[in-house]
């Protein structure tokens, strides 16, 4: 299972009910930051989450709206001692910005953690327990922009009441039985894997794609996926200048999710010129299966569904947010162009 917590899904600025692009991934007990724009750790902090074991960002691409954020928890880092080192996973470009912002922040700080700049590459990027990271590259403005696919490996099940009517003990010879080896027990019988090993299951996949400007290339990487969180800035009516800023129409986003076959399509980086029930309407026409991120929403992605995770109630607890309804011109008239 994979959790995912979005924290900001703006487009380009924030508005009223949306902050800049910032999405929590949490994986047992790792956490990886994707993108973090302007204001992504007080959203850190309404989210409950708080900074413990953050310790992993990986960046999609350069542009501001998603590496500003970095230089606030940078300097909370160093105030709080929130954590010994902070690894940054990112495009050459992209990099060097976040080295530039840094510099400036942090002038003058004697830190207590250390910062590692690690230039990404096609490929693996890590790997934790079971979890894969990897990273491919996708086409925006500029050079260095990546998606990424969080890939669970698939596993066998132990089967714990064969094994106990097979009468074999717990400790060291259950655990050489699910890593794939054949034991002897100690009345000389052999216990082979198969024998107390369901069937293969396949592990969660999760797909994250950024700002990007086509996705006729990602099919193949984007297959069978559990969730898919994509783009979606502009409607097909502006397509033209969906294509002049390298970014996606809420249609190509659905048509990528049919395509590829895949769960659940979650669209992310949404623009304020657009009521938000148009967007979707234009996703689902193409790909039902599609809802629209929200600011705080936390989803939990198991193999073939998601499910929404909800927060408790008690006197702390963040107000519901506004309806989606609402664009937000009408929400700034509500709130007096606050």
């Amino acid at each position: 299972m994979l959790e995912v917590v979005f924290l900001g899904t703006s487009a380009s600025a924030p508005s009223v009910r949306r902050g800049l692009p910032a999405t929590m991934v949490l994986y047992r007990d790792r956490r990886f930051l994707v993108d973090a724009g302007e204001g992504t750790q007080r959203q850190i902090l309404r989210s409950g989450m708080g900074f413990r074991r953050l310790d992993t960002v990986l960046l999609t691409h350069g542009h501001l709206d998603h590496i500003l954020g970095l230089g606030g928890i940078a300097s909370t880092f160093e105030r709080w001692e929130a954590t010994e080192r902070l690894r940054i996973h990112a495009g050459s470009w992209a990099l060097q910005r976040v080295r530039d912002l840094m510099e400036v922040v942090l002038r003058g700080e004697n830190l207590g953690f250390k910062i590692e700049y690690l230039p990404l590459e096609p490929g693996i990027v890590l790997q934790t327990g079971d979890l894969e990271v990897v990273a491919f590259p996708v086409k925006h403005r500029g050079s260095g922009n990546f998606g990424f696919v969080f890939q669970e490996h698939s596993r066998r099940p132990f089967l714990s009441e064969r094994a106990e009517s097979l009468g074999i003990p717990q400790g060291p010879v259950r655990r050489d039985l699910v890593a794939g080896k054949s034991v002897i027990l100690p009345d000389g019988r052999t216990i082979h894997p198969d024998q107390v090993l369901g069937e293969l299951q396949p592990g969660t996949k999760m797909v994250y794609i950024g700002d990007v400007a086509r996705v006729d290339d990602l099919v193949g990487i984007c297959r069978g996926a559990d969730l898919l969180i994509c783009e979606s800035t502009y409607l097909w009516s502006d397509l033209a200048t969906a294509r002049q800023y390298g970014h996606l129409t809420a249609r190509q986003a659905g048509e990528l999710a049919r395509s590829a076959g895949v769960k659940q399509l979650i669209l992310n980086h949404v623009s304020r010129r657009y009521p938000p029930r148009e967007i979707l309407a234009e996703a689902r026409a193409a790909f039902p299966s599609t809802l629209l991120s929200e600011d705080l929403q936390h989803y939990a992605v198991f193999p073939g569904r998601v499910e929404r995770v909800h927060r408790g109630g008690g006197r702390d607890a963040e107000p519901p947010l506004p309806s989606p309804d609402l664009s937000d011109e009408q929400l700034e008239a509500m709130l007096g162009g606050a």
